[in-house]
């Protein structure tokens, strides 16, 4: 494995991030000519990635080990090489990251790991001119970032009144490992979302639950067409993108599905909603109506943002909190891309992303030759 001297280096395009995006991008710009900047740095065009992980599979190798393939919402194809068979009873944690490795050893492709960056600025006040990338192993100057970081390392953790003071157990959906860890345990599972219903439907099943939500959950009774909903879905986001608010989360967008085990949830009366709590005490919750509910666990399936702290001096945010884009490119740098952020945060999408922003990059560099 290459290493990263704490030297300047330097690359035509530095990919953020080896996750489904980062792959999609790495392989399309591989695809239009570019080659490693660590094998080759005096070549006309070349890349890297970097990827804060140890190991191939993005955010899937962190996942719970109960997650198995037959549950996940569908892992789309990575360009030019298909998935192998999928055994659906094998744990997702598994699987797509042997799926990932196999596809950076097909294609070669410069990945470095694990590297953490820290922060991309402007070199200089010129429009047209570099961009520093800063990582904890050294950093290097670049004509365009596309960004891929995803979401699983900025979990979202809302605040309540008295939550310091609880003496049970906190954790959020990515510290989750497995239902045998609260046998005979009262917990309480806060969030609206996917991940929220599954983790009730195995919890349920060894500990008593109680589900709490800020809003009633939607689920979609016309049964849940993946390609209409996926159009529905990337439509409205796009919409609020261009407008440059901010986006909310994936199931805001698409509401839920009747799943299996959402079924198997519902039928063992997991699904019984509460209104969301007005504070947490010592030894458990009080409820919006007034009363205390003794629990010894509440897990915050509360949902991710997009980690783009490291994007923070370039201000792509709008007052609204949001970035206002143009196809994969912020308004703000038409240096950066985003990909597997907003319309593209789909498996699908992060592909389709990847390809769009490899494409814009040569055609950028294309403008700025001539």
């Amino acid at each position: 494995m290459c290493r990263v001297r704490d030297v300047m280096l330097a690359a035509t395009v530095v990919v953020v991030g080896a996750g489904q995006a980062g792959l999609s991008a790495a392989y399309h710009l591989q695809r239009r000519g570019f080659v490693s900047a660590v094998e080759q740095p005096d070549a006309e065009r070349t890349f890297v990635v970097l990827d804060a992980n140890r190991a191939p599979g993005g955010a899937w190798q962190h996942r719970w080990e109960s997650l198995r393939m037959a549950t996940v919402n569908g892992i789309f194809d990575l360009p030019g090489l298909d998935q192998p068979a999928v055994d659906t009873t094998e744990a997702s944690r598994a699987a797509v990251p042997r799926y990932f490795a196999d596809y950076e050893r097909t294609f070669a492709l410069p990945i470095l790991r694990p590297v953490q960056v820290v922060a991309v600025r402007r070199a200089d006040d010129d429009p047209d001119g570099d961009l520093v990338v800063t990582s904890d192993r050294g950093s290097w100057t670049t004509r365009a970032v596309i960004n891929a970081t995803g979401t699983w390392t900025n979990p979202v953790l809302p605040r309540y009144p008295g939550q310091d003071t609880f003496v049970g157990r906190q954790l959020h959906t990515r510290d989750y490992v497995r239902a045998e860890d609260f046998a005979g345990r009262r917990v309480a599972v806060v969030g609206g979302g996917i991940s929220a219903v599954q983790l009730l439907e195995e919890l349920s099943r060894v500990a008593t639950t109680r589900w709490y939500t800020r809003r009633e959950p939607v689920f979609r009774e016309d049964g849940f067409q993946p390609e209409t909903a996926g159009r529905e879905t990337i439509a409205k986001v796009l919409a609020d993108v261009a407008a440059g608010r901010p986006t909310g989360s994936v199931v805001s967008y698409t509401g839920l599905a009747w799943t299996p085990y959402a079924l198997a949830a519902k039928e063992r009366g997991a699904l019984e909603r509460r209104p969301m709590f007005t504070a947490v005490e010592p030894m458990g919750v009080r409820e919006a109506d007034g009363t205390f509910t003794p629990v010894d666990t509440i897990l915050w399936a509360t949902g991710f943002k997009a980690d783009l702290t490291h994007l923070d001096p370039l201000h792509l945010r709008n007052d609204l909190g949001g970035i206002a884009m143009n196809g994969t490119r912020p308004d703000a740098e038409p240096r950066v891309h985003l990909i597997g952020f907003g319309p593209s945060q789909s498996t699908v999408g992060a592909n389709r992303a990847g390809r769009e922003a490899a494409a814009a990059v040569v055609r950028r560099l294309r403008v700025a030759v001539a």
